[in-house]
């Protein structure tokens, strides 16, 4: 499997994009007094946001492990990854929900709609050019993989977040251009309303995907089936283990922690056990560069 795509550069698409659709966004609202357009404001704002953390995350994973973090910091990435997700639900999903039912019950005429519907479309672009990209890098760090399997297994996080994010502001940007259509061609302003609640749903059942996408990798899940087969194989063929008795393994952000029980020939001495054991380390590591820790254990 691949690994040459870079998550951090799928976050560097979504933040450019982000916060320029922003901006945009926030003038055309204020202009029409669309609450559909400031829903979707707000959305990429809060996405803009997502976008820094998601890169705290990343770069505060790579720190290199001390005394009272042997393991390094890997699952900050999990953890940031978490927050961006409470935040698309609250920040995003809540408020535009809350946009929705004021201008429900107090409407007021949306004026500017051009306006509004030129700004949305030239959104709708940059929203699809940020989601290509990272679905490029999606593409490579999948390999031969299917990529709607690789996401099912990955144990990315940021990927993932960017994914899904785009994901929901292109169709939030979807229904936002709809809403501003039906006020233009009915003189409606109801439809707006509704635009903006649809947009606040959407978010938030996105965000509650998002949440349980990541509660296991937080709480401590196994690296993805490739490797784990990998590693079994390798260990199991090795001349001179007699059984695998039991494998471990753990994500740790980018890096993965394996620890297998195995039971060696009886004829072995120490010197010659010992050496086994780190040919068999050597080579996991050299095939899945991402195994962080290997440990194993003999058993008689």
């Amino acid at each position: 499997m691949s690994q040459a795509g870079s998550p951090a550069k799928a976050i560097l698409y979504a933040f450019l994009a982000n916060f320029g659709i922003a901006v945009s966004k926030l003038a055309a609202a204020l202009h029409t007094g669309s609450g559909s357009l400031m829903a979707e404001a707000i959305h990429s704002f809060a996405d803009t946001c997502n976008q820094v953390l998601l890169f705290v995350g990343l770069k505060g994973s790579e720190k290199p492990a001390d005394a009272e973090h042997p393991l390094g910091y890997g699952k900050l990435t999990y953890f940031w990854s978490f927050v961006v997700a409470l935040i698309l639900f609250s920040l995003g999903g809540v408020y535009s929900i809350l946009e929705g039912w004021h201008k429900y019950n107090n409407p007021e005429p949306v004026t500017g709609i051009w306006i509004g519907l030129s700004v949305l479309g030239a959104a709708i672009m940059l929203e699809g050019l940020s989601f290509y990209g990272a679905y490029l890098e999606a593409k490579k760090m999948a390999g031969e993989q299917s990529l709607m399997d690789w996401l099912k297994t990955t144990r990315n996080a940021e990927i993932v977040v960017v994914l899904g994010e785009d994901f929901a502001a292109m169709l939030g940007l979807i229904f936002a251009f709809l809403a501003l259509s039906l006020v233009w061609v009915t003189g409606e302003p109801l439809y707006d309303a509704f635009g903006s609640m649809v947009i606040g749903v959407l978010l938030i059942i996105i965000a509650v995907g998002l949440v349980v996408r990541l509660q296991g990798l937080l709480v401590g899940r196994s690296a993805e089936p490739a490797l784990r087969q990998l590693a079994e194989a390798i260990i199991a063929e090795r001349q001179g283990v007699v059984k695998l008795f039991n494998m471990v393994t753990l994500h740790m952000g980018p890096k993965v922690l394996l620890a297998a029980k195995i039971k060696l020939d009886a004829n072995l001495t120490v010197n010659e056990a010992a050496h086994l054991i780190n040919g068999i380390e050597d080579e996991l590591k050299a095939k899945r560069p991402e195994i962080g820790w290997c440990y194993i254990e003999i058993d008689p």
